[in-house]
């Protein structure tokens, strides 16, 4: 039974057709725009859907860049007082060598 192939038809299944070629009438060039126009919409939402989630996903890293650029910045300054205190206490203590 698996062997069996499907039988063939001559009759036309999901062919392309060329509307400017093909001469069709005003109904039919109607019904073909709106089921293109459905099919753009059921594609829309999914690339809608898609351009959400990679817009949060970019504006995640961006924050997240930001974020640890301040802590950054931030702990910078604490290297900054200290490299102030050390010179403080280097200027406090008695230098050697001759005066």
């Amino acid at each position: 039974m698996a062997d069996e192939t499907a039988p063939k038809s001559d009759a036309p299944f999901a062919t392309r057709v060329d509307p400017i070629k093909a001469g069709l009438s005003r109904d039919q060039m109607y019904f073909i725009k709106q089921v293109e126009l459905e099919q753009w919409k059921k594609r829309a939402t999914k690339l809608r859907a898609r351009n959400v989630a990679t817009g949060l996903a970019i504006g995640a890293l961006v924050m997240g860049i930001y974020g640890y650029t301040f802590y950054s910045v931030s702990q910078e300054r604490i290297m900054d007082e200290i490299d102030e205190e050390a010179k403080r206490v280097r200027m406090q203590t008695p230098k050697s060598g001759a005066n």
